[in-house]
């Protein structure tokens, strides 16, 4: 049965790593990547309902599995949104599927960013963290010559550290670029 590497590296070297560095007394303790979300919000859908069929397609493609419509939850007048229009879309990759895209995310998509220093260091207090991108091209299954616009998206990665500092040793471990730090 297929394993990804990066699960593999956990299992072998992350996991030891963090029991020294935090002194955890088993495994169970260690932080692990629970699943990584990708969303992408679509407000221009409101006028342009092609966008979202567009949208739906490019994430299931990055992500490798279906995406799912996001419907806006009450009724806003200067946005001329109602309430359970279309307004997003995302995709929940777990397991497998979670660690081969952290895999691809990693070693293809980060590094075709142009000008690419490094991926800001700010968690959210709760051990989760979330990448902005700001063109879903950097990614290989995107289709330039299918491309209807250029739109951001956002990965965050949940994480079941009980602290920021747990789980960014967690990512910086699985191999994400972030800046470097001036501490």
């Amino acid at each position: 049965m297929y394993t990804p590497a990066l699960k593999t590296k956990y299992k072998d070297e992350i996991v030891p790593a963090l029991m020294k560095d935090f002194g955890y007394k088993t495994v169970m303790q260690v932080p692990k990547l629970e699943k990584i979300v990708l969303s992408q919000g679509m407000g221009q859908a409101i006028a342009d309902k092609k966008l979202l069929e567009f949208g739906v397609k490019e994430i299931s493609d990055i992500a490798g599995q279906k995406a799912v419509q996001t419907f806006s939850g009450k009724d806003i007048s200067n946005f001329k949104l109602r309430k359970n229009m279309p307004i997003g879309i995302m995709v929940t990759l777990r397991k497998e599927r979670m660690f081969e895209f952290l895999e691809r995310l990693i070693s293809v998509a980060l590094p075709r960013i142009r000008d690419f220093k490094g991926i800001n260091a700010k968690l959210d207090g709760r051990g989760n963290y979330t990448l902005g991108i700001t063109e879903q091209i950097i990614f290989p299954e995107i289709d330039l010559d299918k491309v209807a616009k250029i739109m951001g998206l956002q990965i965050t990665f949940v994480t079941s550290a009980d602290t920021d500092e747990e789980a960014f040793a967690l990512l910086k471990q699985f191999g994400l670029p972030f800046k470097n730090l001036k501490n």
